[in-house]
């Protein structure tokens, strides 16, 4: 249907009028679910198992599992230093380890209290904890000026490679019940580029950090179970078409499943965390000897030794305990999440580690992620345009959603999804598309009590 005229507003049967031509855009039809079974599952409280730690505060993020031994804190707590270190000090007669060219000094400067990154306040400030992946046009291998991640800042006596302004662009939507909602796109201007503009088709990823607690578990769970839930080809006809990506593991040299990351694009918590160091501070280790393209001549500036221990703190930090899990309105939210499809992706059974060698603490633990770990298209909105790995323009990893209520408590912000667009939790559910559209129409079409249950559910994990 046209009209002479915009539509900014719709109400059943009513329309706001502008100017100019439009489509109008009907309301969603409403969804009833009426009655749901109730959900039970052993030990949901304890999203990690044995290492669950019951702390919602400030640390929630950073405690050392509740199964470790005394005898591994010192261990633990040398990790933490080696993750605190601010690189651009020089230590021990040693020269400064960062850069020249890098995007933080430290492991904490993006993950603060180990826990979400997130975009910049205003246009004008400086990102810090969203970083801008860059590869050349044809989408294979890095930018041929700016390498695999746009570096905004430098040693004294070297120029950044730029920076990025980043501003918002805001649309609306209407609920079913007639509410209205916003959301905001993310605009990026690339400027004070010191070799030039980027060039015609060249693709970038803006990735905010994520949480670093977990990380442990999620390694410890058996490949084979995850290839098990993928179904490329969507042989079921559900729509939810889960694929794994093979990525290199650079310490064996063969292809593995892929499962750091946003887009899976690292198949070891050790190649994680050396790619971290290599791409955001420019500190090399035994896996990652070159910054930049630059082979550092000598030893590692991060030592064997010092990489185990930063290993040991990552692979050890504890997934916090849920709250409120056994309400009323939280045990609706689950069924209703269940419901409109999220555990589809965002799977809510019981999964069960398997044995990690010189690891007990997270060896055969039931635990629930509320992840597959698969890639999923998630449609045209939230694509980035840059493959990685397997991974297409339009594929992401599904994220944890484990101590997702707790982000506000622990790092002051509700920002949500790759790029942290989403302002809370219910505009990260509002941006889904591609596989997760049908359940996105769901949420939209719920009553108002019905989606208060499940970002209550979301709440408390």
């Amino acid at each position: 249907m046209r009209v002479p005229w915009s539509i900014v507003g719709v109400s059943a049967g009513a329309l706001l009028v502008g100017a100019a031509w439009a489509t109008v855009v009907r309301r969603p039809v409403p969804l009833v679910l009426g009655p749901l079974p109730a959900i039970v599952l052993p030990s949901v409280e304890q999203s990690g198992g044995a290492t669950t730690v019951a702390d919602p505060g400030r640390n929630a993020f950073g405690r050392s599992p509740m199964n470790m031994p005394h005898s591994r804190w010192p261990d633990f707590h040398a990790g933490k230093g080696v993750f605190d270190r601010d690189w651009s000090e020089a230590r021990g007669g040693k020269p400064v380890a960062v850069g020249p060219l890098f995007s933080a000094p430290s492991c904490m400067t993006c993950h603060v209290k180990d826990g979400r990154g997130q975009p910049p306040a205003t246009p004008s400030e400086v990102p810090v904890s969203l970083a801008f992946q860059l590869s050349a046009p044809d989408g294979t291998g890095p930018h041929p000026l700016y390498g695999a991640q746009l570096d905004a800042r430098a040693v004294d006596g070297r120029a950044p490679e730029g920076h990025v302004r980043v501003d918002f662009e805001a649309t609306r939507g209407t609920f079913a019940s007639g509410e209205t909602y916003s959301l905001v796109r993310p605009r990026y201007q690339f400027q004070g580029l010191v070799h030039g503009p980027l060039g015609d088709g060249a693709r970038f990823s803006a990735r905010v950090s994520p949480v670093n607690f977990g990380l442990g578990l999620l390694e410890a769970l058996p490949e084979a179970a995850l290839l098990a839930r993928a179904d490329p080809d969507d042989r079921d006809g559900d729509g939810i078409s889960g694929r794994a990506n093979q990525v290199l593991d650079l310490e064996t040299g063969t292809p593995r499943l892929g499962r750091f990351g946003w887009k899976a694009n690292q198949p070891t918590l050790r190649q994680q965390v050396a790619h971290a160091l290599v791409a955001d501070m420019g500190v090399t280790t035994s896996l990652y000897p070159q910054e930049q393209g630059r082979e550092v001549p000598g030893e590692p500036e991060v030592s064997a030794d010092d990489l185990d221990l930063l290993m040991l703190y990552m692979r050890l930090l504890a997934v916090p305990k849920r709250r409120d899990w056994d309400t009323p309105e939280v045990q609706r939210g689950h069924a209703v999440f269940r419901a409109v499809g999220c555990a589809a992706c965002h799977v809510d059974t019981p999964q069960e580690t398997e044995a990690v060698e010189g690891f007990d603490e997270v060896s055969r633990q039931v635990i629930y992620p509320y992840t597959d770990l698969l890639l999923h298209d998630m449609g045209e909105d939230l694509a980035d345009g840059r493959p990685d790995g397997l991974a297409t323009g339009s594929e992401w990893r599904t994220p944890p959603l484990w101590g997702i209520g707790l982000v506000e408590v622990v790092n002051k912000h509700t920002r949500f999804l790759h790029d942290g667009r989403a302002r809370n939790l219910e505009e990260a559910v509002l941006w889904h598309g591609g596989e997760a559209a049908p359940a996105q129409d769901r949420y939209v079409r719920l009553p108002p009590e019905d989606r208060a249950a499940l970002l209550a559910f979301l709440k408390s994990l």
